[in-house]
């Protein structure tokens, strides 16, 4: 079985002038992104490894996660940024197969376009947003178009 979480970076500076891709958290989205997190743990919902956006507010999500959950190893994608359904489905189902568990933490609106693709849920996934899913499958390459269970759904 493969279960994937996916997360929603937390709420971001919207400064004039400052590029995209160098938005930090705002302090509130430091705390909401740390809430989600012991939220998880309490649920025992804890994956085995954290892929992340290399997008500066992203990153820090992904962090703060690690931190809370005890997760050490976070890796950043490019493709991850601005990504669509389809380049998260691809990346999804091209994870390697030794992890079991995974997170991935992104933008909308892919996050939340992926979601009701493997799903057929729809959420309004807020910043900070958490989606825990679960697959009857035992590689990422079997996984498809509605064949995800959400089992958790959660937001700040």
């Amino acid at each position: 079985m493969k279960k994937l979480l996916l997360i929603r970076h937390a709420k971001a500076s919207h400064q004039n002038g400052m590029d995209d891709f160098e938005r930090p958290l705002k302090p509130s989205g430091i705390q909401d992104a740390t809430v989600m997190a012991q939220r998880l743990r309490s649920h025992g919902i804890i994956p085995q490894h954290i892929i992340s956006s290399p997008a500066l507010r992203t990153i820090t999500t992904a962090n703060i996660f690690a931190e809370h959950l005890g997760t050490y190893t976070v890796e950043t994608n490019e493709k991850i940024y601005e990504a669509s359904q389809n380049t998260l489905f691809k990346t999804i189902t091209k994870l390697p197969d030794e992890w079991d568990f995974i997170a991935l933490v992104g933008h909308n609106p892919g996050i939340g376009e992926i979601l009701y693709y493997l799903t057929g849920k729809v959420k309004n996934v807020a910043t900070g947003a958490i989606a825990f899913i679960d697959f009857e499958v035992d590689e990422w390459a079997e996984i498809s178009k509605g064949n995800g269970n959400l089992l958790y759904y959660d937001e700040p």
